[in-house]
């Protein structure tokens, strides 16, 4: 999946303006850094067109010990959004990672993260 691809199928998940798809995007990636291994989020990196990368650039190597509702609030200040607005481009984020990544690496990144992300990206579809 190219990056603007990427990006159009984020503003159709999300009930967000277009505008905000890119900083939810970068803002959801960044957060996710924090949240995954370095290894994990750099193995994640690898399958995402170039202009998704750099945000996956982990600050630390180890993962930050932070739940779901920790992640939203992060989303939201670093994209300038309101907690709903981040918790819906959180979960088109994650649904549009499913597709975009193998299955395999997919299910290495949800293995890092809490139960309630699991409920909240949903079944594949």
């Amino acid at each position: 999946m190219d990056y603007n691809t990427f990006l159009d199928t984020i503003t159709r998940r999300a009930p967000v303006p277009p505008e905000k798809a890119e900083p939810l995007t970068r803002a959801t990636l960044e957060t996710l850094a924090e949240r995954l291994t370095r290894g994990e989020a750099e193995d994640l990196a690898s399958e995402l067109p170039k202009p998704l990368k750099e945000p996956l650039v982990s600050p630390t190597p180890e993962a930050e010990p932070f739940g779901l509702d920790e992640f939203i609030n992060r989303v939201s200040r670093r994209a300038g959004v309101s907690p709903d607005e981040a918790r819906e481009g959180v979960r088109a984020e994650l649904s549009t990672l499913r597709d975009a990544v193998s299955d395999g690496e997919f299910r290495h990144v949800m293995s890092q993260l809490p139960r309630d992300f699991e409920a909240l990206v949903g079944a594949p579809g």
